[in-house]
């Protein structure tokens, strides 16, 4: 029996990322996120939407990003023999990111690692929000969205609408209303337990975005509620590039 190291590798563009498995001593099981990840000692995601599905499927190992985004801290595509060499070695901090569950009309819809955004589905339409957060509303206010990020989403679609970009392991979430009918824009950093959605008033329908996933309209009378269901534990190696660098 053999005692190499099972290494699942996700991602459309995975050949080098299964060399360097094979050259650092493991045996490389490439596959869908679904089908390697119950199964391995390590996890290699090549690229954000091979790292969103990895998170979706709740993995207990770590999982090394590569060519991922600023999301999290992730190896460049130039560096994957380093950094895969780097995490069979044991030679990684493990970083923990919060897997978020996100409910419409009490059913489970989806899990992120990002964000979560509600918005019209048509442009240039506004629609109402209110946010609640901590048992406490926050705000109502007109706009085309509001978008709910992770850190891990921070720097991301939230960032781009004006949020802040919050480190991980700081226990919150970012609120930011997208294009808001408003002179004085706001957003809210909140703490990461229950943040509720609410659509007051809609001039089109509005659809609800998970990650990279269209889930589905919202209602006047459904609320989006978004709660911590468990964590990711991100390998973090000498080659891993920081959200916060240049």
């Amino acid at each position: 029996m053999s005692d190499r190291p099972v290494v699942g590798v996700v991602g459309p563009e995975a050949e080098a990322a299964v060399r360097a498995v094979r050259a650092a001593g493991g045996d490389p099981d490439p596959g869908m996120a679904t089908a390697v990840v119950g199964d391995c000692e390590y996890v290699v995601a090549v690229g954000e939407p091979a790292l969103l599905a990895v998170a979706r499927a709740r993995p207990e190992v770590p999982v090394l990003p590569v060519g991922a985004g600023r999301g999290v801290q992730s190896v460049p595509r130039q560096a994957v023999a380093a950094g895969v060499e780097a995490l069979l070695a044991g030679e990684f901090d493990r970083e923990t990111h919060p897997l978020v569950g996100v409910r419409v009309a009490d059913r489970t819809r989806a899990t992120v690692l990002c964000d979560a955004l509600a918005a019209s589905a048509e442009p240039a339409k506004i629609s109402e929000y209110a946010v609640h957060a901590g048992g406490e509303r926050l705000a109502q206010f007109r706009a085309d969205g509001v978008v709910v990020a992770t850190p891990a989403g921070s720097s991301g679609y939230a960032g781009a609408a004006g949020g802040p970009t919050v480190a991980p392991g700081t226990g919150v979430a970012v609120v930011v209303p997208v294009a808001s009918f408003a002179t004085d824009d706001d957003h809210w950093v909140v703490d990461l337990g229950e943040v509720r959605v609410t659509v007051e008033r809609d001039e089109t329908a509005v659809q609800l975005v998970a990650d990279d996933r269209a889930v589905g309209p919202v209602d006047t009378t459904d609320a989006v509620c978004l709660s911590p269901v468990g964590s990711v534990s991100v390998a973090v190696v000498a080659a891993s590039a920081s959200p916060f660098g240049d």
